[in-house]
């Protein structure tokens, strides 16, 4: 089969392109021919490995963008797989030559801010269907910035993604929570299919006993919906129930950084504030933790550090909210700790995994089984089920 792999670009370091690396290497092993399709003139190559990196490439924006269809056209791809894309136009240009398959990554068409959360008069997840309320609360509820401009782009690009929708042969997402999020805001469900996540990071040869000191882990970025001042709190009140101090270490960055620093430093807790890490550090981190915790306010489409994690054998504690249940499972790889979550409640969910070392072993082997079966094949194959039905 011949399949074009479109993307806004591939030279960001995130998620996306950690995903497209994967899957490109497991489609070309399969032995599909492959192409990519790019917007931006800056997002070619810098971040692209593997076999990605000497795929036949098209760039459909900009000046040549005709030329770029030209030779899309002349490639004549069986099925074109779509990614994230800020001109949504491409993708309906691309669906008059191949069928296309789109990979929502997250709220697009069905929010305005994109996160499906407010921030006043609390943090709470929203479960409104995208509609004219949502503009009127947008600045009222904090949806998203507090810029008019903001505001009018971010408008503007979910207005394009639902004009687009029906070009989309089949749209596919990491959860079934994001499937029931596209099904009630008006995608046919029949058009709607959920294909889970897997671990980009090493598997653990083998699950190792826990930790003798408590560590707690938490990485991601640092903002108010990651519920990360929810986190220190719970670790304080994890640390009264059990009567010993927990470490913690916080891996990220991002404006609520400072402010938890600060909250940590106010109760005393003993926290390390790590920035970035990547490749082999995070791993370090992560081999070196008891739990990782997940406190999420936001309705995660998936929540992929879990199962990354739990490839190394590390259960997770995370609020149940959004797509986080597609690979956590309460008392087998970890602990759901029910929404809107508290920190005592947080707190007791992380006490009760850390005062049983049995139990925490348990936890720790049912990471492990739960992440080695969600593969990257396994998704590959989904994928190709798909590409065949179209």
């Amino acid at each position: 089969m011949r399949i074009l792999v479109a993307n806004d670009g591939f030279g960001d370091p995130g998620g996306v392109q950690v995903y497209l690396n994967a899957v490109t290497a497991v489609l070309a092993a399969r032995g599909h021919e492959l192409a990519l399709a790019y917007c931006r003139a800056d997002g070619a190559i810098e971040n692209v490995s593997g076999v990605s990196r000497d795929l036949p490439r098209f760039r459909l924006a900009g000046p040549g963008a005709a030329a770029g269809f030209d030779a899309v056209r002349r490639w004549a791809p069986d099925v074109c797989y779509s990614h994230n894309m800020d001109d949504v136009d491409v993708d309906r240009a691309l669906g008059r030559l191949a069928p296309i398959v789109k990979f929502m990554h997250g709220y697009f068409g069905t929010c305005i801010g994109g996160l499906k959360s407010h921030r006043f008069p609390a943090a709470t997840a929203c479960e409104r269907p995208y509609g004219p309320a949502c503009a009127a609360l947008y600045f009222p509820r904090r949806c998203g910035q507090l810029n008019p401009v903001a505001f009018l782009r971010q408008w503007r690009a979910a207005e394009s993604y639902r004009s687009v929708r029906d070009v989309y042969s089949t749209i596919v997402v990491a959860s079934e929570h994001m499937r029931r999020e596209y099904v009630r805001n008006g995608v046919n469900p029949d058009r709607v299919l959920s294909n889970p996540l897997f671990s980009c990071g090493p598997l653990a040869a083998e699950v190792s006993p826990p930790p003798e000191e408590p560590h707690v882990v938490f990485l991601g970025r640092m903002t108010a919906l990651k519920g990360g001042d929810l986190l220190i709190r719970a670790v304080v009140d994890a640390g009264a129930r059990l009567g010993r101090t927990l470490r913690l270490t916080m891996i990220g960055d991002g404006p609520a950084r400072g402010d938890w620093e600060a909250l940590a430093r106010r109760l005393a807790v003993r926290c390390t504030f790590t920035g970035w890490k990547s490749g082999c550090d995070r791993w370090t981190f992560f081999r070196d933790a008891s739990i990782v915790a997940i406190p999420s306010i936001w309705p995660e489409p998936f929540g992929l550090v879990g199962l990354e994690a739990g490839a190394l054998g590390v259960p997770a504690v995370a609020v149940a909210v959004g797509g986080i249940c597609e690979w956590l499972h309460d008392g087998v790889n970890g602990v759901a700790v029910p929404a809107p979550a508290a920190a005592s409640a947080f707190g007791r969910a992380l006490a009760e995994a850390l005062a049983d070392r049995a139990r925490l072993a348990a936890l720790r082997a049912g990471a492990f089984r739960v992440a080695r079966e969600m593969t990257v094949d396994r998704h590959v194959d989904r994928l190709e089920a798909i590409f065949a039905q179209c």
